[in-house]
């Protein structure tokens, strides 16, 4: 979830069954298009004021709480039935981003012979769960916004165990890795946050509905601190190595959203759905990968999910156009 914003919270059927934009639809797509400049915004802010984004870095956490809440806020019980009526899409998404993105992560930093911090940094990016702006992206594309939901929320709740196991696995020999503390700490800024949205969404649904198209700005604002926190920090690095970072993640998010596809189409799933499983692999919550990195590691290895909450909101808008005008040539793809 990057982490920016929640998606719709109708799901794909309905979206298709009835066009009318609903006001958290409007406020989502404004959200997701409008994102990549508040981001650069925020991150200007914090390589030219680097006073105000390090008196922000000790409050990272907080703002992740606060976003992945909202994330909780946008879910229903439904969400997670879909793991029992279509578990094998379900089962090739989340294995998928668990496996794609992490390996691809090392494979860049090899490849690119990055420096131990850049190449953590990297890899974490990889071992975060999906982003919850790839739900808006998957309903921009004309995707399967339920199955893209459902991936998210259950990638997010295996985070506490898969992302510090495969950090320490894969980013070990860089630097030390703490993968209990890691653990704890997701648990604490990730799954008590989205549990609790949850439950306030089970008491308070009608409150709750209130509320929601103003929940992508609320993740939004969240990113955007934890970027300026992030930046501020890594001023040096930005200046020497911005570019290769850069180039990282680019080809990281690229590979993922084409390993992604083709990991579905290979096990033959429909076209909607391996469009479904591009987009959740290709988009991270990076807002996560900066500030484990942040704390466990050192700003300049929170630099990489940095840049990578710019560049997959970025491309995740222009994959969702590429997909959205291909879509008409699946119109027997079931829904």
């Amino acid at each position: 979830m990057s982490t920016p914003p929640p998606a719709p919270t109708h799901r794909a059927g309905a979206a298709s069954a009835r066009p009318a934009r609903t006001a958290e639809d409007r406020s989502a797509r404004l959200a997701v298009t409008v994102f990549p400049a508040l981001i650069l915004a925020a991150a200007a802010f914090g390589f030219f004021v680097p006073s105000v984004g390090q008196a922000l870095a000790e409050h990272t956490s907080i703002y992740l709480g606060v976003i992945m809440f909202a994330m909780g806020l946008t879910l229903t019980i439904p969400d997670f039935a879909l793991v029992a009526k279509r578990p094998l899409p379900v089962l090739i998404g989340v294995v998928s981003q668990y496996v794609i993105m992490p390996l691809v992560g090392l494979g860049i930093a090899l490849l690119l012979q990055l420096p131990p911090e850049l190449a953590v940094g990297v890899i974490l990016v990889g071992c975060a769960p999906g982003g919850t702006s790839s739900n808006v992206i998957a309903y921009l594309a004309k995707a399967d916004t339920a199955l893209s939901v459902t991936m998210t929320s259950i990638s997010t709740l295996l985070a506490p165990l898969f992302t510090p196991m495969l950090t320490l696995w894969l980013a070990g020999s860089y630097l030390p890795v703490d993968a209990g503390s890691m653990a704890l700490s997701i648990v604490q800024m990730v799954l008590i946050p989205v549990l609790g949205g949850l439950v306030v969404r089970l008491i308070a649904g009608r409150l709750v509905d209130r509320i929601l198209p103003a929940l992508p700005w609320v993740s939004v604002a969240g990113i955007s601190l934890v970027v300026i926190a992030v930046v501020s920090g890594s001023t040096e690095a930005i200046v020497s190595a911005g570019a290769i970072v850069l180039l990282a993640v680019v080809l990281h998010n690229g590979l993922g959203y084409l390993l992604g596809y083709w990991a579905a189409r290979l096990l033959r799933q429909g076209e909607r759905a391996a469009r479904t499983t591009s987009v959740e692999v290709g988009m991270q919550n990076s807002g996560l990968a900066a500030t484990l990195a942040a704390s466990a590691f050192s700003p300049a290895a929170a630099l990489p999910a940095a840049i990578f909450s710019i560049w997959h909101n970025l491309s995740g808008a222009m994959l969702a156009m590429y997909y959205r005008r291909s879509a008409d040539r699946h119109p027997a793809d079931p829904a």
